[in-house]
């Protein structure tokens, strides 16, 4: 796998979102390990955006680690400075399965109620629906009914 390549404005860009981000991932004195990698994979897929810091002393060896996290991870090398590196990668869409037979979940509806003065505003509420409610004509939350069938049509 290989690094992503960003511009420099791209680069300017992610280092201010990361300015304020503590660091996600620490690399210890053994170095970069199979877990650390697993560890980095993991917080990468969450955030896309995180600090790794690593508590190497050799300035050679902590460059080495930062290549090499980038190159397995497939990730963007951002910064490095001292002992912090920033990396981005973007984060993967997540795909949703849903059933053939599987109902609808709740959903939010925004009700406006009419002020009792023209000089207030409406009042605005949202309301989460779950699937057997309905709004009133008044504001408020009802169960739904049956549709009612008639007697002369059956």
């Amino acid at each position: 796998m290989t690094a992503l390549i960003l511009n420099s404005a791209q680069r300017r860009d992610l280092r201010a979102q990361a300015h304020h981000l503590d660091p996600v991932v620490m690399i210890g004195g053994d170095g970069l390990s199979a877990a650390v990698i697993k560890e980095t994979d993991a917080a990468l897929k969450a955030h896309g955006l995180i600090k790794v810091r690593a508590s190497l002393d050799d300035r050679a060896a902590r460059e080495v680690a930062y290549v090499q996290l980038c190159n397995e991870l497939d990730a963007a090398p951002v910064q490095h400075i001292g002992k912090l590196f920033i990396l981005w990668r973007p984060i993967p869409e997540k795909v949703v399965e849903r059933a053939e037979d599987a109902k609808p979940g709740p959903r939010i509806v925004k009700v406006v109620k009419a002020a009792k003065s023209k000089n207030h505003r409406p009042q605005v509420t949202k309301v989460k629906l779950l699937g057997n409610q309905r709004i009133s004509p008044g504001g408020l939350v009802k169960r739904a009914k049956p549709k009612q069938k008639s007697a002369k049509k059956s």
